[in-house]
C-alpha cells in the first residue's frame, strides 16, 4: 500500500463527517458479487413493474459502466431513524420520507464530498455521485465497501445504525485504500421474514417486491390486488414492518439527519382525499411522497380508511374521483364492515 491512497481515505472520511454523513466506507469499484442473483431475481419477475431495473441491468453489473476506469467506490450512510418517533401522525409513512426528500438532502453533499475527491486525487481524476437513479446496485457496493452487511429482509444492515438509513454512492478514479467487509451477523435469527404482513419473503435474503408494502403503496401503479389490501395494515406510504422487528435497530443509537425529521405534523389520512392534482403537487413537493403521485397516494389513503365510519364521506367523495384507480379503491373501502 502506498502512503497516498492511506493518506486520501483518511481525508475523505474526515470530510464526509464534516459534510454531516452517519459512516462512510471505502471499497473496490468491482462488479458487485450479487450480480448473478440480480439477474436470477430480474428473471423471476420479482421487479414487477420497475421495468427500469433490466433496462439497466447491464450497468447495473458493473460500476466501471457508469464512470470508466472506477477504482474506488466510496459508500456513505445517512440516518434517517434509529427507530424513535415524535409525531404520531407521520405513523402510516416509513421513517426514511418523513422529512426532506432524501434524494435532495444527499446529493448535494455528495457532489460537495466528489469535488473534494477529485481536487486531492490531483489531475485527471474523476468522480460520479449516486443516490438510488443512477444504474448502479448501490446495496452490493456498499457492502462490498464494509458499510454494512445485507440482511435477510434484503436491507443494509450497520452498527449503531440497524438499517435506518440511507445509501449514497460515488465512484471514482482515484485510487483509494478500501475498507474491511464487515460479516453478516443476522445469525438465526428470522424476525424480519416471520413479520412481514404480505409474507413477501421468498427465501431469506430474496424479496418478491409483488407483494411488499412499500412497492405496492409507491412504485405500483395500478389497482392493488385484493387479497392484498387488507394485509396493508395501515400503511399510506412504504413499510417499516421488517426493520421495525430487527433486533439491530432496537441498538441504534446515530441519531437522524436533522433534514431527514418531519418539520410538522402529517395531519390527518382523511384530508388527502380533498386533495386535487395542484393540491398533492404542492404539499408534497420536497418530499420523496411524490414519488406515488397522487393517483397511488389517495388509493392508499382510501385503502387505509377502510372500515372507519368517520371517514366515510370522503370516501363516498372520493368513489367520484376523476382517477379511476382512485374511484375503485374507495369503492371497495366502501363495501367492507364500517
Amino acid at each position: 500500500m502506498s502512503l497516498i491512497p492511506l493518506a486520501l481515505a483518511a481525508a475523505v472520511k474526515a470530510r464526509a463527517d464534516e459534510l454531516g454523513f452517519s459512516r462512510v466506507a471505502v471499497g473496490p469499484a468491482r462488479p458487485p458479487e450479487h450480480g448473478a442473483a440480480f439477474e436470477r431475481w430480474l428473471d423471476a419477475g420479482y421487479a414487477g413493474t420497475m421495468d427500469y431495473l433490466a433496462r439497466g441491468r447491464d450497468d447495473r453489473l458493473d460500476p466501471r459502466r457508469l464512470l470508466p476506469g472506477a477504482r474506488s467506490t466510496i459508500a456513505l450512510a445517512l440516518s434517517h431513524g434509529a427507530g424513535r418517533d415524535d409525531d404520531a401522525t407521520w405513523t402510516p409513512v416509513a421513517r426514511y420520507a418523513r422529512g426532506r426528500d432524501y434524494h435532495e438532502v444527499m446529493r448535494p453533499r455528495l457532489q460537495e464530498l466528489a469535488r473534494f475527491i477529485v481536487q486531492a486525487a490531483g489531475t485527471g481524476t474523476t468522480a460520479r455521485v449516486a443516490v438510488d437513479s443512477s444504474a448502479v446496485l448501490e446495496r452490493d457496493l456498499a457492502a462490498q465497501a464494509g458499510l454494512g452487511w445485507v440482511g435477510k429482509n434484503t436491507n443494509l444492515l450497520a452498527p449503531s445504525l440497524g438499517s435506518y438509513f440511507l445509501i449514497g454512492v460515488i465512484l471514482t478514479t482515484a485510487d483509494i485504500t478500501p475498507d474491511e467487509r464487515l460479516a453478516d451477523r443476522c445469525g438465526t435469527c428470522t424476525a424480519c421474514l416471520d413479520a412481514c404482513p404480505t409474507r413477501a419473503f421468498v427465501a431469506p435474503y430474496v424479496l418478491d417486491a409483488r407483494r411488499c408494502i412499500s412497492y405496492l403503496t409507491i412504485e405500483h401503479r395500478g389497482d392493488i390486488d385484493e387479497e392484498l389490501r387488507p394485509a396493508l395494515r395501515g400503511w399510506l406510504f412504504g413499510c417499516d414492518v421488517c426493520q421495525e422487528v430487527c433486533p439491530w435497530n432496537r441498538k441504534a443509537t446515530t441519531p437522524p439527519d436533522p433534514e431527514l425529521v418531519p418539520s410538522q405534523s402529517f395531519g390527518e389520512v382523511e384530508a388527502l382525499l380533498d386533495l386535487d392534482e395542484e393540491g398533492f403537487r404542492e404539499r408534497f413537493r420536497d418530499t420523496a411522497l411524490r414519488r406515488s403521485k397522487r393517483r397511488g397516494l389517495l388509493r392508499n389513503a382510501a385503502l387505509l380508511l377502510t372500515g372507519r365510519r368517520r371517514a366515510e364521506s370522503r370516501l363516498r367523495q372520493a368513489a367520484r374521483d376523476t382517477d379511476e384507480v382512485v374511484q375503485r379503491a374507495a369503492r371497495w373501502a366502501l363495501t367492507r364492515p364500517l
